[in-house]
C-alpha cells in the first residue's frame, strides 16, 4: 500500500507538473501573441502619427506664406498646387477667413464651396482659441464628397487678431488602403482587422472600407470602455456575432487617435491551443502506460513480496508458532534462487533479534551517556523514562532532600498524580517510610502489597488515593549532594526479582551521577551568580513596575510586574523606543489626551516627576502612578532614565470602602437603634401601663433589632479578619443537611418555610468548619429570601466527585445582570435598583461567604440561569493536611 501511495504520488506529481508547465507555456505563448499584435499596433500608430504630423507641418508651413496671410488667390493657387503635388494623401487645401467663409480652395473644381460658411465646424471653433496646429475628427468633405480629416493651422496677426485659418484635407481612404495592404500580408488562417479611431471615437481608417466614419462604440462596444481610458492594452472579448476576438489597442500620442488590431482568438491562439492538446495527449499516454506498468509490477513483484512478508512475520521469536514456522522454512534454505536467499535472511533475522534481547543488559551500562547535560531534571526524567520502558512500572519518582521544607520531595517524576508529585513531603524521621528505610540502610526496600504489609499501614490511605499497590525504593549513592532515592510503583501487588533490583540499582547510580554533577556545577557557579541573582530577584519581586531606558531612549530592562500592570508585548518590548511604553499607557488610560500631555510634559522636565491616571485593560481598572527619574553615573552624568509604575488602586479602593462603610454602617445602625430606642422609651413611659402581650411584642422587636445589630457587628468583624488574613477555621467531620436547616432557621428573613433541600442519597460528609459553612449558607439563603418573590421556593442542591463537593443555592428572583456579576463578591457592593433600595443590607454577605469558602480551599461562583439566581460553592473532600507528609493519612 505504501509503495502504491509513493507511485501514485510520483504519477500525480508528473501530471501536476505537466499541467503547470502547460498553463505556464500557454500563458507565455498567448502573451507573445498579444505582444506581437501590440507591436503591430505600435508600428501602425507610429506611421499614422508620422503621416498626420506631416499634414500638420504642411499646414504650419503654408501659414507663414504672405499669399495665405493676405488671402491672395493667385499666390495660394501656386502654393497649394505645390503642396498637393508632393503630398498624395491630401485631396483639398483651402483658406477660411475670420468669419469662417471659404475664400479659396485647391483644386478648383465644378463643385466649388467658395463663399460657404464653415464657422460651425468644430475645428473652426477650436481654432479661435489656439495658436497651434490641430487635427479635426473624421467627416465627409462637402467639396470632394470623400471621408477626410483636416489639418488646421489658425492665422493670427502680429497684434493677435484672428485672420482665419489654412487647412488641408487628408484622405482617410489613403489610411484604409494602407491598412488593407498590411492585412493582406497576413496568412489566410490569421484574419487580422486593423482599425484607427479619432478622438471622437469615429473610425477614420479600417481594413474594410464600409466601416469608415462609423461610431467605434457601436462597432467595438465590447472594448469601448478600455479604449476610452486611452491606455495601451490587450484583451479578449466576444463580439456581437458571438465570436471571441483578441483586441490590442495602442493610443497615437500627439493627435489623440488610437489603433486597434483585432483577430479571432481561434486563429490568434492556435499555436498555444495545439500545444495544450499535445501535452494533454502525452499526459494521457503517460498515465495509461504508468497504469499498465503498475499492474505488471504488482502482479510480478509486489504481491509475491507481500505473501513472503506475511509468511515471515510468524517467525518472530516468542510467537506461538515460531518453531513451526522455522521448521516450515527448512526445506527452502537449500534453494539457490532469490527465495532461498530471502529464507536464509529470515533465519539470520531471528538470530539477530535473540542477540539484541541478550544485549539489553549491556545497553544499561551505556546509559551513562545520558549524563550529557548539567540540567539534572532533564537527565532524571530521561532515566525514569527508561526505567518505565524496561521494567514496565506504572509510576516512578526520584525524591531528594529539600532543606526548605525539612523533608524529601519529588525532584522528577513520571505518571504520578499531580497532587502527589507536587505536595507529598516525606519526613526524614518517619520510621515506616520505605523511602527513608532505604536511605538509612542503603539497601533496596520493597513493599510487595501495600494492603497487606503491616509496616505500611500508616500510608495505606495515600497509596489508595494515588493508585499504587506496590513500590520499590533504592538509595542513590550520593556523596556531594543531598540524600536521594529512586522509587518505582505498580498498580498491582508485585515482587521484584534480583535482576530487576540490580537493573534499578544501575539506574540509581546514573541518577546519582547526574545529581552530583549538577550539585558540583551549582556550587562552582553559585558565588559568581549570587549577587546578580539577588539583585534580579529584588527587582523582579518589587511590587511596583520598573523600566529602564538608555541615553538614546530605548528600553533596556523591565521587571515582570510591568507585564502585570500594563498590556505590554512579552518579547518585543526590549530595545524598543520608550514610545512603546508611553503608547501602552495612553492607549488604555481614561482621558487619554490629558494623560498624553502630562507624560509629554514629564519627558521635558528634569528631576523626579509624577503623573496619576485611571487605566483600564485586561478587564481590570487600576489607578496607576507614573514616576519618572533621571539615572546618572558616579560622575553625575546622565546615562538614562527610569520609570516606576505603582498600582495605587488599593488606596483608592480603601477610600471608597471607607466612604461606603461609613455611609452604610451609619444607615444600617440608625434603623435598629431607632427601633430599640423607640420601643424602650415607650416601655419606660410613666403615663401608660402596657399589658403583658404588648410588652412582649415590644421586647421581641427590641431583641430582633439587637440580633440585627449583633449580626452586623459579626459581619464587620469577619470581614476585617478576612481582609487581614487572620481568619482561622476549625475543620471537623459534619453533615450538610443539619447545616442547611440551621442556616435557614437563623436567616433574616427566615427561609425555612420556602426551603427545598435535594441532596443525593450517597452524600458524603464534609470536612469543614461547621460554623463557617453555616454562615455561608445563611448569607446565601438570606439573599434568596430577600430578593425572590415570597411565593417561590428556595432550593439547596449538592453534588460531588472524587475531588470536591459542590453546593448550590437557587432562587426564582430577578437574578444579577451580567455586567454586575464580576463585582458582586466585592465588599459593600450592591445593585442600584428599586429592589435593593427597599431591602436592608450592607453588601458584605457574598464577600464574607467567599472568604469562608476560600479559607477551606474551595471556590464560589455564579452559574448562568434563564431565570433567578444560582450561587454555587465547593469544598474539597479531602482534608488539606492529608496530602502533606508521607506519615499523614
Amino acid at each position: 500500500m505504501q509503495l502504491f501511495a509513493l507511485y501514485a504520488i510520483f504519477v500525480v506529481s508528473v501530471l501536476v507538473a505537466a499541467y503547470i508547465f502547460v498553463q505556464s507555456a500557454s500563458d507565455q505563448l498567448e502573451a507573445d501573441v498579444s505582444a506581437s499584435d501590440l507591436a503591430l499596433a505600435h508600428s501602425i500608430a507610429q506611421e499614422t502619427y508620422t503621416a498626420m504630423n506631416g499634414a500638420l507641418e504642411a499646414a504650419r508651413q503654408l501659414a507663414v506664406h504672405t499669399p495665405v496671410i493676405e488671402s491672395d488667390d493667385a499666390g495660394m493657387a501656386r502654393l497649394f498646387e505645390n503642396i498637393m503635388s508632393v503630398r498624395q494623401d491630401i485631396n483639398l487645401t483651402y483658406r477660411l477667413d475670420a468669419d469662417g467663409i471659404m475664400t479659396f480652395h485647391y483644386p478648383i473644381g465644378p463643385e466649388s464651396t467658395v463663399g460657404h460658411d464653415f464657422s460651425f465646424r468644430p475645428y473652426f471653433q477650436q481654432a479661435l482659441t489656439t495658436h497651434e496646429a490641430l487635427l479635426s475628427s473624421g467627416r465627409i468633405s462637402p467639396t470632394t464628397n470623400q471621408p477626410v480629416a483636416t489639418a488646421v493651422m489658425p492665422l493670427w496677426s502680429a497684434d493677435d487678431e484672428f485672420l482665419g485659418l489654412i487647412a488641408t484635407n487628408i484622405k482617410l481612404q489613403f489610411l484604409s488602403d494602407t491598412l488593407r495592404n498590411i492585412g493582406a500580408t497576413s496568412r489566410e488562417d490569421q484574419v487580422v482587422d486593423i482599425t484607427i479611431i479619432d478622438h471622437e471615437g469615429k473610425i477614420v481608417a479600417h481594413s474594410s472600407e464600409d466601416q469608415l466614419l462609423r461610431d467605434a462604440n457601436e462597432v467595438l462596444s465590447q472594448i469601448a470602455p478600455t479604449v476610452q481610458r486611452g491606455r495601451t492594452t490587450s484583451l479578449t472579448a466576444v463580439n456581437a456575432d458571438g465570436v471571441e476576438y483578441l483586441y490590442s489597442y495602442v493610443p497615437i500620442s500627439g493627435i489623440n487617435w488610437g489603433v486597434i488590431v483585432s483577430r479571432p482568438t481561434v486563429y490568434a491562439f492556435a499555436v498555444p491551443h495545439a500545444f495544450q492538446r499535445g501535452i494533454f495527449f502525452v499526459s494521457a499516454v503517460f498515465l495509461g502506460s504508468g497504469l499498465l506498468f503498475w499492474l505488471a509490477l504488482s502482479r510480478r513483484v509486489i504481491r509475491p513480496l507481500e505473501r513472503l512478508a506475511e509468511f515471515s512475520q510468524n517467525a518472530i521469536p516468542g510467537h506461538a508458532s515460531a518453531n513451526d514456522v522455522v521448521a516450515g522454512l527448512a526445506h527452502l534454505t537449500a534453494r539457490t534462487d532469490q527465495m532461498g536467499v530471502l529464507t536464509r535472511s529470515v533465519q539470520r533475522m531471528q538470530a539477530a533479534i535473540e542477540a539484541r534481547l541478550n544485549e539489553l543488559a549491556t545497553l544499561l551500562r551505556t546509559s551513562t551517556a545520558v549524563v550529557s547535560t548539567l540540567d539534572s531534571r532533564v537527565v532524571l526524567e530521561r532515566i525514569l523514562e527508561q526505567v518505565e520502558q524496561l521494567l514496565n512500572v506504572h509510576m516512578s519518582a526520584i525524591f531528594v532532600l529539600d532543606d526548605e521544607v525539612s523533608g524529601f520531595r519529588a525532584r522528577a517524576s513520571r505518571h504520578l498524580p499531580a497532587w502527589y508529585a507536587e505536595r507529598v513531603r516525606i519526613d526524614p524521621l518517619d520510621p515506616n517510610s520505605a523511602t527513608m528505610r532505604a536511605i538509612r540502610t542503603g539497601e533496596p526496600i520493597q513493599i510487595v502489597d501495600t494492603e497487606t504489609d503491616p509496616a505500611y499501614t500508616s500510608h495505606r490511605f495515600r497509596a489508595r488515593k494515588a493508585g499504587y499497590r506496590s513500590l520499590l525504593a533504592i538509595r542513590l549513592p550520593i556523596k556531594h549532594a543531598d540524600p536521594a532515592a529512586l522509587v518505582v510503583y505498580r498498580k498491582e501487588p508485585y515482587h521484584y526479582t534480583e535482576r530487576e533490583i540490580r537493573l534499578l540499582t544501575s539506574f540509581a547510580n546514573h541518577a546519582a551521577m547526574a545529581i552530583e554533577n549538577a550539585a558540583l556545577f551549582a556550587r562552582s557557579d553559585m558565588h559568581l551568580r549570587e549577587q546578580t541573582r539577588r539583585l534580579e530577584a529584588l527587582i523582579q519581586s518589587m511590587h511596583d513596575g520598573l523600566v529602564l531606558e538608555d541615553f538614546g531612549g530605548k528600553i533596556i530592562y523591565l521587571n515582570r510586574r510591568m507585564h502585570e500592570l500594563l498590556p505590554l508585548p512579552a518579547d518585543s518590548i526590549l530595545n524598543q523606543p520608550i514610545r512603546f511604553l508611553v503608547d501602552a499607557i495612553v492607549a488604555y488610560a481614561e482621558n487619554a489626551g490629558t494623560v498624553a500631555e502630562q507624560i509629554a510634559h514629564m519627558l521635558e522636565e528634569k528631576g523626579i516627576r509624577q503623573v496619576e491616571c485611571l487605566h483600564a485593560s485586561r478587564n481590570a481598572r487600576r489607578y496607576l502612578r507614573l514616576t519618572l527619574f533621571d539615572v546618572t553615573d558616579a560622575g553625575d552624568t546622565l546615562i538614562g532614565r527610569g520609570w516606576i509604575v505603582q498600582d495605587i488602586t488599593q488606596r483608592h479602593e480603601v477610600d471608597r470602602m471607607k466612604s461606603n462603610l461609613i455611609a452604610t454602617v451609619s444607615h444600617e445602625l440608625r434603623t435598629p437603634l431607632a427601633a430599640i430606642k423607640g420601643y424602650a422609651t415607650t416601655l419606660l413611659a410613666d403615663d401608660v401601663e402596657w399589658d403583658a402581650a404588648s410588652q412582649r411584642e415590644f421586647l421581641t422587636t427590641i431583641s430582633e433589632e439587637t440580633d440585627r445589630l449583633n449580626n452586623l457587628v459579626h459581619d464587620l468583624l469577619d470581614m476585617s479578619k478576612i481582609e487581614a488574613g487572620t481568619l482561622v477555621i476549625a475543620p471537623q467531620v459534619c453533615d450538610l443537611y443539619p447545616l442547611v436547616l440551621s442556616a435557614a432557621n437563623h436567616s433574616m428573613p427566615p427561609a425555612n418555610g420556602r426551603l427545598r433541600i435535594a441532596l443525593p442519597p450517597d452524600m458524603p460528609t464534609l470536612y469543614a468548619d461547621a460554623d463557617r459553612i453555616e454562615g455561608v449558607l445563611r448569607n446565601l439563603l438570606e439573599n434568596a429570601a430577600k430578593y425572590a418573590p415570597d411565593d417561590t421556593p428556595i432550593e439547596v442542591t449538592a453534588g460531588f466527585d472524587e475531588r470536591e463537593i459542590v453546593i448550590r443555592v437557587i432562587d426564582q428572583g430577578p437574578g444579577i445582570p451580567p455586567e454586575h456579576q464580576e463585582h458582586i463578591f466585592q465588599s459593600f457592593y450592591r445593585l442600584e435598583n428599586g429592589l435593593t433600595r427597599k431591602t436592608a443590607g450592607v453588601g458584605l454577605g457574598l464577600t464574607i461567604a467567599r472568604g469562608f469558602v476560600q479559607a477551606h480551599g474551595g471556590r464560589i461562583w455564579l452559574e448562568p440561569r434563564d431565570k433567578g439566581l444560582c450561587v454555587a460553592f465547593s469544598i474539597p473532600r479531602s482534608p488539606a493536611h492529608e496530602l502533606v507528609g508521607e506519615s499523614m493519612h
